[in-house]
């Protein structure tokens, strides 16, 4: 990250503002994504992080962790935009029955779609933690930074969070039925 700019921007510079928000809006939307698994929701949750980037930065003390900070606010933003969507799932999207049994190399397609399905029965927090983690790949500690707090709570969330994706994953491989009971392998 250009500190330079992100100073500027702090100062008040709205051109340099607006260069920050172009170089940052794609990985923001990119996190907001991964946990929000809507285009709508992301769209909204980024934009809500890039105004709090804009009302807050000239608060942050420590320009170097710009990119934790950012990705901390668009977290909350993703948190803040999950609350107010219906927590409901169509139908369509809950079943899984008459899945056709995959060749061998389709088979990874088939498990991305059935980790698909998964992820977004997940809760917020524990998708943005294996989004952080394992979608961007940030080390455990720039996870605790974005995440606002420790690393032994990252381990704990990423565990818990493995788990309960296990389970789901579990679980719609009882109701597809024997032809889909290869599982899907999770970190």
């Amino acid at each position: 990250m250009d500190l330079g700019l992100v100073r500027r921007a702090q100062r008040g510079d709205q051109g340099a503002f607006e260069a920050l928000a172009m170089r940052v809006h794609p990985r923001l939307y990119k996190v907001a994504l991964g946990v929000l698994r809507d285009r709508q929701s992301a769209q909204d949750a980024t934009q809500q992080a890039l105004v709090a980037i804009w009302r807050y930065l000239p608060r942050l003390r420590e320009v170097e962790r710009f990119d934790a900070w950012s990705y901390r606010l668009v977290v909350r933003a993703c948190y803040d935009e999950a609350k107010r969507r219906p927590q409901w799932l169509p139908e369509a999207v809950m079943r899984s029955a008459g899945e056709p049994v995959a060749a061998d190399e389709y088979l990874g397609v088939v498990r991305r779609d059935e980790l698909e399905r998964a992820f977004p029965r997940l809760s917020v927090e524990h998708r943005s933690v294996i989004v952080l983690r394992y979608m961007l790949d940030l080390p455990t500690q720039q996870v605790a930074d974005a995440l606002g707090v420790s690393v032994g709570t990252v381990g704990s969330r990423l565990n818990r969070a493995l788990k309960s994706l296990r389970a789901v994953l579990d679980a719609d491989a009882r109701t597809a039925g024997p032809a889909i009971r290869q599982g899907v392998s999770v970190r």
